[in-house]
């Protein structure tokens, strides 16, 4: 068995649920009210990923970044050394995905083998949803990244989301 430790940045507008992702993924749980991450928050899960003939168990550590503008000029400095970005956008405001080329754009300067994987989350608002899975596939597309509607809330694809983007860390 290979061991590799890999870093990876959680990028997107406040109140996209990026914390709540990494809390649903590393603890399994949701915590209902909004507190807002100031600076960073580091956690890590250690997962298996099959890889052709042998198996890699990946520490994956989330550097789970501020979604304000007020840290918009040090989150480069954060972004030195991840292999991987996770862009969330939040399906019941459309701006939070126009936002994410931006974050995309700024992790490739630093890091230009980068790779993303984008968490279209709160996929549990039905009612609320004003973005298609139609216009993120979009975004998708163009960073050439794999897309999923996640819920941190019920825990819908959160966990298939992280492993996507351990194995597109590890092939």
């Amino acid at each position: 068995m290979i061991t590799l430790a890999k870093k990876i940045c959680l990028l997107g507008d406040f109140a996209v649920g990026k914390s709540s992702l990494v809390r649903r993924f590393v603890y399994n749980i949701f915590r209902g009210d909004y507190i807002s991450t100031i600076g960073v928050n580091v956690s890590r899960k250690t997962v298996i990923i099959p890889c052709e003939s042998r198996v890699v168990e990946l520490t994956m550590m989330l550097w789970d970044l501020a979604g304000s503008a007020e840290f918009d000029r040090v989150r480069i400095n954060y972004l030195r050394g991840a292999a991987g970005g996770l862009l969330v956008c939040d399906l019941t405001r459309p701006e939070t995905l126009d936002s994410l080329q931006a974050y995309a754009r700024d992790m490739l300067n630093v890091n230009p083998t980068v790779r993303f994987a984008i968490a279209a989350n709160k996929c549990d608002l039905i009612d609320q949803q004003r973005l298609t899975p139609e216009q993120v596939e979009s975004v998708a597309s163009d960073l050439h990244a794999p897309c999923r509607l996640t819920s941190a809330k019920t825990g819908e694809d959160v966990e298939a989301l992280f492993r996507q983007l351990g194995q597109l860390l590890v092939d």
